[in-house]
């Protein structure tokens, strides 16, 4: 792709640790059902799986979000569940129930079918982060993502959502052997998606590991973060003369911030229970850090949520030499925030963050 200069690159130079004039912003799932426009051309497509496997619709609802807010990043319109649906599990996505698999993988039968698809697979991915790219014309950057190895394979097992993780603890306790080779297939399956999703034009990538906080200490580092950390260190980290930086999302891992920002990702993102200033102690200006106010919060007055915003940013504090902080939110946004609230909170991160930017 034609490489068009950015006017915006605020985000990017912050994942990197580079000076910039203010705190940039986007939102988890800010293209959602708390817009109109996403939710009449969801019923344009028909179906979740039509909206997301259409490059036009992707496009359409990808762009939608910066029509409205000055935000600093666009992420693809698209699911973390591309991945095992390529690799023939059927999803689908049912009314009140979510997501669920035609043909979990559970036994070692399954296990052993399992193989890394071809990429072709995935190719309206590809075309739809080819087509934003062309669309934005360098309004901002793109943001391409895939889901963690451990929480795809979450759905895998499970065979869709699910509270308790019953059926993969009960594999990680009796059939590690089996669960391993689950992750590292989607480990080598991620990493050749994520790579085909920067060939595309994607800019920077985020790696979701959402349900990594629900794994006890030690074995989050041997089933969730060391399937991350392969990833990672498999990704093209450069194109065009152009740095990508990847982003590592843990929610729930509050407790591993070290460990984390040692995967070898460019910038951490941290859920609403971890305080900035604390996790900057932690780990220095290693990583950039991304986060982090809670959703919810979103549900209080302007004024409420304007100085929530400003709190977050005086805990993250003087963003100096070497320092890097996105704001985001702790996790996705809810279909039921007003769109308003969100204009006056990305208003709120940029006026303020300015006077925290030493340069």
């Amino acid at each position: 792709m034609p490489a068009t200069p950015l006017k915006n690159d605020v985000f990017l130079r912050a994942l990197m640790r580079q000076p910039v004039p203010y705190t940039p912003v986007w939102l988890m799932r800010q293209a959602g059902r708390y817009l109109a426009e996403y939710r009449e051309t969801r019923a344009q497509a028909g179906s979740f799986m039509q909206l997301a496997q259409n490059p036009d619709f992707a496009t359409e609802v990808t762009l939608q979000p910066l029509r409205r807010f000055p935000l600093d990043a666009a992420i693809l319109f698209s699911d973390i569940l591309t991945v095992p649906h390529a690799m023939g599990l059927g999803l689908d996505f049912v009314a009140g129930e979510g997501p669920q698999f035609a043909r979990p993988v559970r036994d070692e039968d399954a296990v052993r079918r399992l193989a890394v698809p071809d990429m072709s697979e995935l190719q309206y991915v590809f075309d739809a982060v080819s087509q934003i790219r062309r669309e934005l014309d360098g309004q901002v950057p793109l943001i391409g993502f895939a889901g963690s190895p451990w929480t795809v394979a979450c759905y895998m097992v499970e065979g869709g959502s699910t509270r308790e993780y019953r059926l993969i603890k009960t594999m990680m306790a009796t059939r590690p052997d089996l669960l391993t080779r689950i992750l590292d297939i989607v480990a080598q399956t991620t990493a050749q998606y994520l790579n085909a999703q920067i060939e595309a034009g994607a800019q920077a990538v985020m790696i979701f590991d959402s349900w990594g906080g629900v794994l006890a200490d030690g074995w989050f580092q041997k089933f969730s973060l060391a399937y991350s950390r392969q990833v990672i260190q498999a990704l093209k980290r450069e194109r065009d003369g152009q740095k990508i930086p990847v982003i590592l999302f843990t929610k729930g891992g509050g407790l591993w911030l070290e460990d984390i920002a040692d995967s070898g990702c460019d910038a951490m993102g941290v859920d609403w229970t971890v305080n900035l200033a604390s996790a900057r102690r932690r780990v220095g200006d290693r990583v950039a850090l991304q986060g982090n106010m809670d959703p919810m919060m979103l549900f209080g007055t302007e004024e409420s949520v304007r100085a929530e915003a400003r709190r977050i940013l005086d805990d993250f504090g003087t963003v100096d030499a070497g320092a890097g902080h996105v704001f985001n939110l702790g996790h996705g946004i809810s279909q039921f925030t007003e769109p308003d609230v969100v204009a006056a909170l990305v208003d709120e991160v940029h006026s303020h963050s300015r006077k925290l930017h030493g340069n």
